[in-house]
């Protein structure tokens, strides 16, 4: 069955490619596995074995054998890399940056984008969204948090509104806040839907 083009960014095959593009292309100093890229994306091994063989037939990306390990980096010296990145970055960039930025955030027991950008994701028609809505579940440190978030906005470009929630809250929660989020897509973060 094939796959509709994603709504966020229509000239891409499917969300897939999307997915792998931002999260090689917005971290261009890591080089990647085949296998690390998959566990990033959700996306089977064979789907990354075939879009990077042709983001490097293209020339977007250089891979290296180190073993049996194929590692990936951007190629960020060609003059398609910037404005690719700066699309990538303001359509599939959110759950890329957004999970790199908080990684390293202690406390949050689960994070998830919701509202019109996880709507876009989840192929709901609509325009690109304007800004990016953040669940934090959990008890991570005010300022360490909206360090982190303040650096993600610089590569997102637009305001990311963080709702922080601590995991007793949330748990014991049955409010129409919770319910209303949990009845429409969410793209997971840090952490998973268990609800």
């Amino acid at each position: 069955m094939k796959m509709a083009s994603p709504m966020l960014l229509p000239l891409l095959r499917s969300r897939s490619q999307g997915d792998i593009l931002a999260v090689i292309m917005l971290d261009p100093q890591r080089e990647r596995s085949l296998s690390e890229i998959a566990e990033e994306t959700g996306t089977s091994v064979s789907t990354v074995v075939r879009e990077v063989d042709r983001l490097e037939e293209g020339g977007l990306v250089a891979t290296k054998r180190r073993g049996n390990t194929r590692l990936v980096r951007a190629v960020t010296d060609s003059v398609v890399y910037k404005p690719l990145a700066d699309l990538l970055a303001v359509t599939f960039g959110p759950a890329a940056v957004l999970r790199k930025a908080l990684a390293e955030v202690p406390g949050i027991e689960r994070a998830f984008i919701y509202g019109s950008w996880a709507a876009r994701y989840a192929q709901r028609a609509g325009p690109v969204p304007d800004d990016i809505d953040l669940l934090v579940i959990g008890e991570p440190d005010r300022h360490v948090l909206a360090d982190a978030v303040a650096e993600a906005e610089s590569v997102l470009r637009r305001e990311v509104n963080v709702r922080r929630v601590s995991t007793q809250a949330w748990v014991a929660g049955n409010g129409s806040f919770k319910q209303t989020v949990l009845s429409r897509p969410v793209v997971d973060v840090i952490g998973t839907h268990h609800e």
